[in-house]
């Protein structure tokens, strides 16, 4: 069966994606670009991102997971992708994908050269450097030992090395310039043992935006890892960018009800009108990926105005305080996105941007603009 019958829709836009992407490559003066399209491209759908950003001329693209990166090579896209969460227990998906998996320790490196010469071939990796992030990649005091590990092993090439900035959205850049600090001084002393990966790269979306005193700091870095800017979102306020969103989830006013002061609206009556006003339903909850913590906090945009949502948000529906303004079944309305940037939205309801765009559901269509 083809279409679909919901009013609620996460409308994509192209161009904006376009436009995002080629402010990261002016801010990136002249280094690659590795798009981050991981978790379905932050929930924006990996496939379509990933072939609008081939066409748009990236050089690379980075998911977290093999199966990420399977899924995309059977989708058609061509271009380099770095698996960023290395190799779990089928390290020959990434030799048969043509993946470039990241190595964080001597067990992944182990199993891939195994896999690699079971093929008889060689597999490009690269090696995440732990200096401050601590969740992932090589400590401080493995990292020589690890890159020379790599570097000696005939069945693998040691493509690359990067590391993740754990505050690199913060104002103050202090902790920021000593992670670089740190990842500087493994690159020197992995150099004088005349190991010289091909792509050096630390700077996320804030990384990026951070400017010239994060990008002076390490001036080997040829690459550049921007995620969340490329879907029209500033990862923290003063970070200042024209960005342009991609993602607006929409839906419709499917209903309108007259309340009187004292009637409730919702499970658990959590919300009690306090004069005559009307409530609009939309059609969009929980299930879509619209948190609880939304009841009775935040504003949707009907009909170009903002209403806050009252009540608390059930699976499928929740409520509108329209009072008499003039709104009518079938107006559309805007969760987040275009006049209703999601940075806001997650703000009223005590969340990250990043959150509100994975949450949107499986249900709901991704459907694009033009």
């Amino acid at each position: 069966m083809g279409g679909f019958d919901r009013a609620t829709v996460a409308e994509l836009d192209p161009a904006a994606l376009r436009s995002n992407f080629e402010q990261a490559r002016v801010l990136a003066g002249g280094r690659a670009v590795i798009a981050v399209v991981k978790a379905d491209a932050y929930g924006h759908g990996a496939i379509a991102v990933s072939r609008t950003l081939q066409a748009a001329g990236c050089e690379r693209l980075a998911v977290v997971s093999l199966e990420e990166g399977v899924a995309l090579r059977d989708s058609g896209i061509e271009l380099p992708i770095l698996v960023l969460g290395g190799v779990g227990s089928a390290p020959e998906l990434a030799l048969e994908a043509g993946l470039t998996p990241v190595v964080h320790h001597s067990g992944q490196r182990e199993a891939l050269s195994a896999a690699a010469q079971r093929a008889g071939s060689r597999v490009p990796v690269q090696v995440e450097i732990d200096t401050g992030m601590r969740r992932m990649g090589v400590p401080l005091d493995r990292a020589e030992a690890l890159l020379a590990e790599v570097a000696g092993d005939p069945a693998l090439e040691l493509e690359g090395v990067y590391t993740h900035l754990a505050r690199g959205d913060e104002a103050e850049l202090g902790p920021s310039l000593e992670q670089l600090a740190s990842f500087r001084r493994v690159l020197a002393a992995a150099r004088a043992r005349g190991i010289d990966p091909a792509w050096v790269h630390f700077a996320h979306s804030a990384g990026l935006l951070a400017g010239k005193p994060l990008s002076e700091a390490l001036p080997e870095a040829n690459a550049v890892r921007p995620g969340l800017m490329l879907y029209g979102v500033r990862p923290a306020a003063h970070l200042e960018a024209e960005l342009r969103p991609v993602m607006s989830l929409r839906t419709r006013v499917v209903q309108l009800h007259e309340l009187r002061a004292g009637d409730a609206v919702g499970y658990s009556a959590l919300f009690r009108a306090t004069r005559p006003t009307r409530v609009a339903t939309l059609p969009v909850g929980y299930a879509d990926g619209l948190p609880v913590a939304a009841s009775n906090h935040g504003q949707v945009l009907i009909a170009g105005m903002r209403y806050p949502i009252v009540g608390r948000v059930s699976m499928d529906y929740l409520g509108v305080d329209v009072g008499d303004a003039d709104v009518a079944v079938g107006d559309d309305a805007v969760l987040f996105g275009e006049g209703l940037p999601v940075e806001e939205a997650a703000a009223a309801v005590g969340t990250i941007p990043y959150e509100l765009l994975v949450r949107v559901g499986a249900r709901v269509p991704r459907v694009q603009r033009g």
